[in-house]
């Protein structure tokens, strides 16, 4: 460890500042490493961490993987953590009346319970004449507001009772009558941040509705199918690859491979389609190929203008599972249909046939007169209110599972009574901090890009390559007599912060202003917080990241001065809280941590509904669960740590870190002005 000083912030009154503020503010502002380059390096890092699917010889072996990869999927990734809990309550059903459909079937309501307290409301389209064991299709919705009231999918399903099947429309979480704010995906990571899969919730919707669909007395298990749109052709490739009571599936415009994401940045799809670490076990294209043999038909648009186009996300799917059929001798069970008109977003008429043909040939036997022509039913389709399910008051939802969550996050830390036991305490904290946050050791690489000279200030702009997987970029700013070194990070980038770097300067010392991953320049010029969900899909965390970057910084000043004490000052709450991290994780570099306007607690996030797309650092999974903000700042004593003007919250939560200092020795209260 590096020899520690108890610095001081002093006030200068000196009536000449260091440097000019306009001087100062031009060369903050100074290009280093411009626009295009934070999206090219994000592009490549994700792309060449997507799994690879497995080589297999035969039927028997593609068999054993294809279930260790479902088990793994569903335990380390659908139910992973404390959504495990969640996994083998009962499915409770009520069936809450019906209506007249038309002509053939009538419409029953009900609802079912996904989770304890989460209940989905759903419309079973019944033939009215049922004789023995029919086919049964799961139909499910993406992205309108409209739900299970929109009218496509309304016709899709009276088209299914009219020719004898069972046809099930289920509500998704954040349309339609699931359209409050807690049901926003953005806010399932709030259950990921209190350790809880906020993918679980989706998963049980689906598999709830298969209980559903395979407990009526009519249905035939072994013709079972599902099929949606967008963000149901998601849940549709979800749900056939991990549960194999699916017989049929027809995704219609739902997913790509996530190489295909990184590139074609209007794929890259919302919290549920990216979850966190999937890609380090399956891609889309394994979950492809683990629907053979059973039947299954691609539908894409050629002209989409939504997401996944025909011409660049299918052909790369097909490509990977078509040897996978093949083993089977089922190439022919690998189907795809492009539609052209219109080739938009849709599964309008085309599709909805191409879907029709598709049953008639694996579900009814060729003798059957099936006729896959669509039925013309644009008069029975039902207003929102007609279809409306009564749900019960409270019905839980993200936002509501999170706060109940987080209010029993993480455990107590008892302080320890001796300086060794705080210090194993610290010790095995940071191995778990490092885990979490899949901390790095990065090797700085710098390259000097400008130098320009001040009235007493010298200046020079670095880019510095981190193990060369990103360009981070630095301005680094030297009065004439230094006596420690101040690394700055700020929430609004280096740019924003001129004032602040001139008070530093005035106090005598070297600045380097740097913004990391996601700040400043190093900011994603579109799809930004979508990237940061790729990155922690394939195995990495955008707060680690950050971390990694300014620790690795700071050994790279403390090589080039090694008699300088190294101080990290973070301006705004997301800085605030990496730069914690990075000060917990770094006994010898890093000597002493300034925060302004920090959080108090990790459970604020949750508490003030904070999603994905403000702060996507913040969504680390599993942090919450097990380290607050108080144990995260014990990491970092017997350094100084000081929380500058720390709000209510801060003050209320953070009390107990003075006798942390005193415990290792030291008198310092990281509350005091």
């Amino acid at each position: 460890m590096r020899a520690l000083s108890l610095l001081v912030i002093v006030t200068v009154a000196a009536t000449t500042p260091v440097c000019a503020q306009d001087d100062l503010s031009a060369i903050l502002a100074r290009e280093i490493i411009g626009p295009v380059l934070p999206m090219a390096e994000v592009q490549g890092y994700c792309e060449g961490r997507v799994v690879e699917l497995p080589e297999v010889k035969d039927v028997a072996e593609w068999e054993a993987a294809a279930q260790r990869l479902r088990e793994a999927v569903l335990n380390q990734i659908v139910f992973r953590g404390r959504a495990a809990a969640w996994r083998n309550a009962a499915t409770r059903v009520e069936w809450l009346g019906s209506l007249d459909g038309g002509p053939g079937y009538r419409i029953k309501k009900l609802r079912f319970e996904a989770l304890p307290g989460m209940w989905i409301p759903a419309l079973l389209y019944e033939p009215e004449k049922l004789d023995g064991k029919v086919p049964a299709v799961l139909n499910v919705n993406g992205h309108t507001s409209l739900g299970k009231q929109y009218p496509p999918k309304q016709i899709r399903c009276i088209n299914q009772a009219k020719r004898g099947m069972l046809a099930l429309n289920v509500e998704w979480l954040g349309m339609g009558q699931l359209a409050g704010s807690g049901y926003s995906h953005a806010r399932m990571n709030q259950l990921d941040l209190c350790g809880a899969s906020g993918l679980a919730p989706f998963y049980l919707n689906m598999t709830r509705a298969v209980d559903v669909l395979l407990e009526h007395p009519n249905a035939d298990p072994a013709r079972l199918a599902v099929t949606g749109l967008s963000g149901g052709g998601w849940q549709t490739i979800v749900i056939s690859a991990l549960d194999t009571r699916v017989k049929f599936a027809n995704p219609v415009a739902g997913y790509s491979s996530y190489r295909t994401r990184a590139r074609h940045l209007k794929d890259l799809g919302d919290s549920e389609q990216t979850p966190c670490d999937l890609a380090t076990l399956a891609d889309y294209t394994h979950l492809t190929a683990m629907l053979a043999p059973r039947p299954a038909l691609l539908t894409y648009n050629s002209k989409d203008d939504c997401c996944f186009e025909s011409g660049y996300a299918l052909q790369p799917l097909v490509d990977a599972a078509r040897p996978f059929f093949q083993l089977y001798d089922r190439a022919a069970y690998l189907r795809t249909h492009v539609n052209d008109d219109p080739g938009t977003h849709n599964f309008e008429k085309d599709n909805r046939q191409a879907l029709y043909r598709a049953l008639g040939d694996f579900f009814f036997p060729p003798d059957a007169k099936f006729d896959w022509q669509e039925i013309p039913s644009d008069d029975e389709v039902k207003t929102a209110d007609e279809l409306a399910v009564e749900l019960p008051a409270n019905n839980e939802d993200f936002h509501s599972l999170a706060l109940t969550l987080s209010r029993q996050s993480p455990e107590a830390v008892t302080l320890p009574r001796t300086e060794q036991d705080a210090i194993a305490w610290q010790r095995a904290g940071r191995q778990r901090l490092s885990e979490i946050v899949r901390a790095k050791t990065y090797t700085v690489s710098a390259t000097e890009m400008q130098a320009a000279t001040m009235p007493a200030v010298e200046a020079s702009c670095w880019k510095l390559l981190m193990d060369g997987d990103w360009s981070v970029p630095a301005v680094e700013l030297a009065p004439a007599a230094t006596r420690q070194i101040t690394i700055v990070v700020a929430d609004g980038g280096r740019q924003s912060v001129a004032p602040q770097i001139a008070q530093w300067l005035d106090q005598e010392a070297r600045v380097v202003a740097m913004d990391p991953f996601y700040f400043g320049e190093s900011k994603l010029a579109e799809k930004d917080y979508l990237f940061a969900l790729l990155v922690a899909a394939v195995g990495d965390r955008p707060v680690g990241i950050q971390a990694s970057q300014v620790t690795a910084t700071a050994r790279w000043l403390a090589s080039r001065y090694p008699d300088a004490p190294i101080t990290v000052a973070a301006y705004g709450p997301r800085s605030s809280l990496f730069c914690l991290i990075a000060a917990a994780l770094d006994q010898d570099a890093i000597d002493r941590v300034v925060l302004h306007d920090a959080l108090g607690s990790l459970k604020e996030v949750v508490e003030k509904d904070l999603t994905v797309t403000q702060t996507p650092e913040y969504f680390c999974f599993g942090l919450l669960r097990e380290l607050d903000i108080e144990q995260i700042a014990a990491l970092v004593a017997p350094r100084p740590l000081q929380l500058v003007q720390p709000n209510d919250r801060a003050r209320a939560e953070l009390k107990g870190l003075a006798a942390w200092y005193r415990t290792l020795g030291r008198e310092h209260d990281p509350l005091a002005e």
